[in-house]
């Protein structure tokens, strides 16, 4: 195995972990990244999909208690078998869209340019749901405060789920970001931060575990064992950093909101767009 593709496979598992969680779009990030590095072809845009289970296995690990809690109490606990069922409900939608529009998203808009517009009109959609909620549940006086409709994940309704469901499937796009989808939207619909941001966790397990181990198995025949150690390097460092943005992220929704990772996603999609147009850099479509 060259060792130059292996210390490439690390860098996009770095990639990968750092943004999978954060509303500026994972997949976007690592079409930018695999542009600029040559990681490119069949094998890597499998690569892309598959080392997102590396992330999903670090919010099992973090939230392994409530996992097992929620297992366990499927045939007795009313709560563990709601939170169950909107899991499952807002999983569907994506499944759906996915297999029907995969194959047409992957050949059209996988690539730089119009990942890069995708990030301005995330940023700027960011923005404006941002101060809807502000407007709708912020307060500044500690006797008065306003709490969202949705304050847990226990409080979620059936409906709730279909609607995040529907709302994660703008995901499809690359560079819309699948976190930025499901948190904004469900802050939109009425969710807390906190609320908000640990469904998306919680959703993104079976729906990233999934898209990986279709697509792996759908280009089963494009893989090889000489792919495996670049495959393993790509999962075990995307879980290591994907754990710590999850215990970052946590802390910092507690107290601030997403208002400075919206001005990166129109900075950064701005700069993809200048150094195309001007040609300073040569993104590979």
């Amino acid at each position: 195995m060259d060792w130059m593709l292996l210390l490439k496979a690390a860098v996009m598992g770095v990639v990968e972990g750092l943004t999978e969680f954060l509303p500026i779009s994972s997949t976007g990030h690592l079409i930018l990244a695999g542009s600029l590095l040559g990681f490119e072809g069949e094998t890597a845009k499998v690569f892309d999909i598959a080392i997102q289970t590396g992330a999903m296995f670090a919010v099992i690990w973090e939230y392994r208690q409530r996992l097992l809690g929620t297992v366990r109490g499927l045939g007795h606990d009313p709560v563990a078998r709601r939170f169950a069922l909107n899991v499952l409900v807002a999983f569907i939608p994506a499944v759906v869209l996915g297999l029907a529009l995969g194959k047409t998203i992957k050949a059209h808009l996988f690539k730089p340019v119009p990942v890069a517009m995708a990030f301005i009109v995330g940023g700027l959609l960011i923005l404006w749901i941002e101060r809807i909620h502000r407007a709708r549940y912020g307060s500044d006086d500690p006797e008065k405060p306003r709490v969202a409709r949705v304050e847990t994940v226990d409080q979620m309704s059936g409906l709730d789920a279909l609607r995040v469901g529907l709302l994660q499937c703008l995901a499809l796009i690359p560079g819309t970001s699948r976190s930025g989808a499901t948190i904004m939207g469900a802050m939109l619909l009425g969710f807390s931060r906190k609320a908000a941001t640990e469904f998306s966790f919680y959703l993104g397990i079976p729906t990233l575990m999934g898209a990986g181990a279709y697509s792996v198995w759908k280009q089963r025949e494009a893989l090889h064992v000489a792919d495996l150690p670049l495959f393993a390097v790509g999962t075990v460092v995307a879980f290591a950093s994907a754990l710590l943005c999850i215990r970052w992220l946590i802390r910092y929704v507690s107290s601030h909101d997403f208002v400075p990772f919206a001005w990166y996603r129109l900075v950064f999609g701005g700069i993809v767009l200048l150094t195309a147009y001007t040609g300073w850099v040569d993104w590979v479509d």
